[in-house]
């Protein structure tokens, strides 16, 4: 009995996100509120960092965050929090 290799289906051949049909977002959200301006419920990824946040590529955060957004994720951004207190790590909520 001879066995037969499948071959492995293409790594981008697999179908698109369902957020890629909306296209990307005019920034990425740091509250609540510009979550729901976007019309959003919900992040799917929620990138926190140290620094500054401004939507620019020379700014760290802002190129990962627009890479993970072309790749149809619902990114936000919690810059700068209060790390002894909980509720600036909350405020975008559960990500998915």
């Amino acid at each position: 009995m001879q066995a037969t290799i499948k071959a492995d289906r293409g790594l981008f051949s697999y179908p698109k996100y369902w957020a890629h049909c909306y296209g990307s977002a005019p920034f990425l959200p740091m509250s609540r509120a510009e979550m729901d301006e976007l019309g959003w419920d919900s992040c799917d990824i929620i990138l926190v960092t140290g620094d500054a946040y401004v939507d620019h590529p020379s700014f760290g955060m802002a190129i990962i965050g627009r890479l993970l957004e072309a790749h149809g994720y619902r990114v936000g951004i919690i810059a700068q929090p209060d790390w002894q207190n909980k509720n600036d790590f909350m405020k975008l909520g559960k990500p998915n």
